[in-house]
């Protein structure tokens, strides 16, 4: 038989053969976040604060100077990791918008950190980073400046995965600290946050350019 013949040509055999394709993509797609919010569920559910150089705080919306409260519980967890003795430093990350008059997550980190005691010279404000590649692209400059060998990384617990996969690709030793939960949050909002990390570690793995998307995939809508 030659190939012309070997190829469905009828509009029912393309249809069918269409139907298989999709199904295909449909299996691997499910199966791949499947095994994505596995790893995102594991970082999440452990603690693995031990003692080390510093401790970096990601950034999260800022109203107006004031942290929201996302960003208030982490900046709150990293207030207690400083004061059990975990590190000597605390690292705030974060940039700002033209919206937001000057004013940056990681200066507003900053000056919430001075005012629950902490030294300004035990604090690092990164005030340029715009999402968490550039951030953590900005931690590890900082981590060769001053050299720090560890560093303890303070964010959401869905956040965490994603994290530890970019300071890996950074060359960064870390160990992951989730923020303490506050209220109750709702399965919505649960399904949302992990739809966001989901996204946002596919994309990272697939080499997408998603710099016009970055607020949403962050999640910092929601802060």
């Amino acid at each position: 038989m030659s190939a012309r013949h070997a190829i469905p040509s009828s509009p029912q055999s393309r249809r069918h053969l269409f139907r298989w394709f999709v199904a295909l993509f449909l299996v691997a797609a499910l199966a791949w976040c499947a095994y994505v919010y596995r790893q995102i569920d594991e970082v999440a559910s452990r603690d693995e604060a031990i003692p080390s150089d510093a401790i970096a705080v990601f950034g999260a919306a800022e109203y107006r100077g004031r942290p929201s409260p996302v960003f208030h519980a982490r900046l709150d967890h990293a207030v207690d990791l400083y004061r059990k003795g975990i590190a000597p430093v605390v690292i705030t990350l974060g940039g700002g918008a033209d919206a937001d008059s000057g004013l940056t997550e990681g200066g507003v980190g900053r000056d919430y950190l001075l005012a629950n005691g902490i030294p300004l010279t035990d604090i690092i404000a990164e005030t340029r980073s715009v999402d968490t590649e550039e951030q953590v692209h900005r931690l590890a400059a900082i981590a060769r400046e001053h050299n720090l060998q560890t560093v303890v990384v303070v964010s959401d617990p869905t956040h965490l995965f994603r994290i530890r996969e970019l300071c890996a690709e950074s060359g960064l030793d870390v160990y992951t600290s989730p923020r303490p939960p506050f209220g109750r949050a709702s399965s919505e909002t649960l399904l949302l946050r992990y739809t966001h990390e989901i996204l946002g570690y596919t994309a990272l793995r697939l080499g997408f350019e998603t710099s016009s998307l970055y607020r949403w995939i962050e999640g910092k809508n929601d802060d």
